[in-house]
């Protein structure tokens, strides 16, 4: 039972942060100082195969829109959608290319409580700043973004490597001084989250499986219940959070990993 909880807290957690500007795997981390799974190992992949749930919401919720042979489309709107994946694909590919060759290194050495709270801090302040400016609007959907926008939304996204920069707050702000609208923005970075995350994911697997990782049953069921919880939650959360952004901006994001970070920076560097 003690297990089941502790799954269903890292699991809120996952679902909750994966599609907000806010870093999930920064979250995963800090929350894991208190609330994680035995042992570390089954801890570490738990946390990388529960984002296979909140990747599949994404799918469920989009599934339509992004389905190029939906029978309720038309030729032209088929068009665009498979230009739409064409589009995704080219802005997942500077990720895709740098994740490959540096994600040991990334494991090794930028993994951790110190790398979060700074990322945090860093790009809180972005966040504000950035919303701070006057920005001209001139793309308003996500059909409209160029293959040029798309690969320059996909070498923004590779910063998110750097655990508590956050994917999403990423490849948003990059969109939107791009020139995208908050919907657009966030729209084509769901999407792009897609492949970016499935890539990353199975990375991380083959690389456990391949190093001898064997979960046992009870293990499964914690992943299985994992996955099911995050999905569930992650689809809420996606939902409001674009009810949110027709009406607001991302302040309140920044400010947030301003307050997140300096209350850890008391915790890591003064208390623990």
């Amino acid at each position: 039972m003690l297990d089941i909880i502790r799954v269903l807290i890292l699991s809120i957690v996952e679902g909750v942060t994966e599609f907000l500007p806010v870093s999930s795997t920064g979250h995963l981390i800090l929350v894991n100082e208190f609330v994680s799974l035995k042992p570390q190992s089954f801890s570490n992949s738990f946390n990388v195969i529960i984002q296979l749930g909140a990747i599949l919401s994404v799918v469920v919720l989009y599934f339509e829109k992004l389905n190029p042979f939906s029978s309720n489309k038309s030729k032209q709107q088929k068009k665009n959608t498979i230009d739409l994946w064409l589009k995704v694909i080219v802005g997942v590919i500077p990720a895709g290319i740098l994740g490959f060759l540096l994600d040991d290194f990334i494991d090794e050495y930028l993994f951790g409580p110190v790398t979060v709270t700074i990322a945090l801090f860093v790009w809180g302040i972005i966040i504000v700043w950035i919303e701070n400016k006057n920005k001209r609007i001139s793309i308003d959907s996500v059909y409209k973004i160029t293959y040029k926008t798309a690969l320059l939304i996909g070498l923004v996204q590779c910063l998110a490597m750097i655990p508590g920069t956050s994917r999403s707050a990423a490849t948003i702000i990059g969109a939107m001084l791009l020139g995208c609208s908050r919907g657009a923005a966030a729209e084509f970075s769901f999407f792009l989250a897609i492949p970016t995350m499935f890539g990353a994911t199975f990375l991380k697997l083959a690389k456990m499986f391949l190093g001898g990782t064997i979960f046992t049953a009870w293990q499964w069921v914690l992943l299985f219940l994992g996955c099911v919880f995050s999905f569930i939650v992650a689809l809420l959360v996606i939902k409001l959070f674009l009810n949110y952004v027709q009406k607001h901006d991302f302040k309140v994001f920044g400010y947030y990993r301003i307050a997140l970070s300096s209350i850890l920076l008391v915790y890591f560097f003064f208390i623990k």
